[in-house]
């Protein structure tokens, strides 16, 4: 009688459920609905504004406030495309080989707890402060200037903590068994790591390096704590006549690549848009495309090596 009466007493509230299901469904895609139809209307404007703008010249030629019409994006361009550059191989590097100690070889105790409890917090912690940790540790006291490489490693600290997380999530996906066949032939911790582990995370890692990289490309607060120019009238890293096709003048040139003084794209745009000219706030817009063209181009090339790693594994 009770396996009988059962399934009586659950239809009525399984019809409730199921509705219940079809408004959050609803709701959830009315959600999505909203957020996607405001991003492409602030798309949409930008684009509006600023596309008459955009063309090569505009790349070519640095900024003017005397001569908004001819003015160019030049020294910022090239000044996020040094900055990202330089915070790629400093926190790229220290990232992986901080999340691969942390998995795959440091032992679980309090110590290594208390070290993943704050690496989750850093990711939090609001871009300004690390401006503020920036100008105190690598502008008053390391190197003693403002350029290419202070806000390099500012950035670095700032994306720092997102990339661990990402690539400690992506190592604890690989399959267990993986490291048990490799250990199982006699391979060394480092050999599953380097020939086994890493190959099989690395779809997951270079998710977690976009999403970094792609965070530091678009702050504005760190850069400005660091004194970053809004009117650059050069280019960084420019070559000159000074310098020769020798180890000495290419290590001049780098030398004064990463003291340079700089701009960003965000710093920019900023400046354009603080003025009360209707030329400024399109030229802004101008550098938003340029911006997020770049944005594009960056993770279009990340996400190549991603597919192409993915189908290397599946062969």
């Amino acid at each position: 009688m009770t396996a009988l009466a059962a399934p009586s007493l659950f239809r009525p509230r399984l019809r409730l459920r199921r509705a219940t299901g079809r408004a959050f469904q609803g709701l959830c895609l009315a959600a999505g609905f909203v957020a996607v139809l405001v991003l492409v209307v602030l798309l949409a404007d930008v684009v509006w504004q600023g596309w008459q703008f955009v063309s090569w010249r505009f790349l070519r030629e640095l900024p003017s406030q005397l001569e908004p019409e001819t003015s160019g994006i030049r020294g910022a361009l090239w000044g996020t495309i040094w900055l990202i550059v330089l915070t790629a191989l400093i926190s790229v590097p220290a990232g992986i080989g901080a999340a691969i100690y942390l998995e795959e070889y440091a032992r679980r105790n309090r110590f290594t707890g208390f070290i993943q409890v704050n690496i989750a917090n850093l990711a939090g912690v609001p871009s300004v402060v690390y401006g503020l940790l920036g100008l105190a540790v690598f502008v008053r006291w390391l190197l003693g200037s403002r350029g290419l490489l202070a806000g390099a490693l500012t950035m670095s600290l700032l994306v720092l903590p997102v990339i661990i997380i990402a690539t400690r999530e992506a190592l604890v996906a690989v399959p267990k068994s993986i490291r048990e066949a490799a250990f199982a032939v006699g391979a060394t911790r480092w050999q599953c790591v380097r020939d086994h582990v890493l190959p099989a995370a690395l779809p997951g890692i270079m998710t977690g390096i976009i999403l970094a990289l792609s965070r530091a490309i678009g702050e504005t607060a760190p850069l400005i704590m660091l004194g970053a120019l809004t009117y650059v009238p050069f280019v960084p890293g420019e070559w000159s006549d000074k310098y020769t096709v020798t180890m000495g003048g290419l290590w001049q040139w780098l030398t004064d690549v990463v003291h340079s003084p700089f701009s960003a794209l965000p710093i920019q745009i900023y400046a354009w848009a603080s003025q009360p000219d209707d030329i400024f706030r399109r030229l802004a817009a101008a550098g938003i495309i340029v911006l997020l063209g770049v944005l594009l181009a960056m993770n279009a090339l990340a996400a190549g090596i991603r597919a192409w790693q993915q189908r290397r594994t599946a062969w």
